[in-house]
């Protein structure tokens, strides 16, 4: 394991609520109804209050590109979009357990309102990424009709594609391309 779980849990959450946005003409909003930011809570098991109501759904949202920008960010960088949003949250690291979950950290309480803690989750993982110097690991899906970003936890480095089939086309679209050329 490269990252403790509870740090590889969040970047890989945080990348896929990025990847809720659309980023190309032919993209769709997966977060469109506050309907789908709740299944999205269940799959990623956030817990703590939630309004459940479209401004919370919003915020979520608006939260959405400040993340996207620490997939592409140098070092300095990712450290003041880091820096801001701990500061912004008046973050205050803290070791808890709760559910099925031994000892980890949290950095806001659970009554904090649900994007600030999704921004700080994201922001206490960035710490370890950066601490750790494997923002390299942190990419833009290597397809050309995909800008989804990736986390890439393999031991060589070798994730290029995001988890939503672009490797499958990419490599079909290869061996196609050598069929037709030989």
């Amino acid at each position: 394991m490269l990252f403790a779980h509870d740090t590889e849990l969040a970047l890989r959450g945080a990348a896929a609520l990025v990847n809720t946005a659309p980023t190309l003409p032919t993209d769709t909003e997966d977060l469109e109804t506050v309907a789908d930011l709740d299944e999205f809570l269940r799959e990623w098991e956030w817990t703590g209050s939630r309004t459940g109501d479209p401004a919370e759904l919003e915020a979520v949202r608006e939260l959405r590109p400040r993340l996207r920008q620490l997939w592409t960010a140098d070092t300095d960088t990712a450290v003041s979009l880091v820096n801001e949003l701990l500061a912004e949250a008046g973050a205050l690291p803290q070791l808890v357990r709760h559910g099925e979950w031994s000892w980890h950290l949290h950095a806001t309480p659970p009554e904090a309102p649900l994007a600030t803690r999704m921004a700080v989750e994201a922001a206490m993982a960035m710490v370890d990424v950066i601490r750790a110097d494997e923002l390299a690991r942190l990419r833009v899906c290597a397809a050309d009709d995909c800008q989804d970003v990736v986390v890439d936890l393999s031991k060589n480095r070798s994730k290029r594609f995001c988890d939503g089939g672009c490797g499958n086309r990419a490599n079909v679209a290869a061996y196609r391309a050598r069929k037709a050329s030989s």
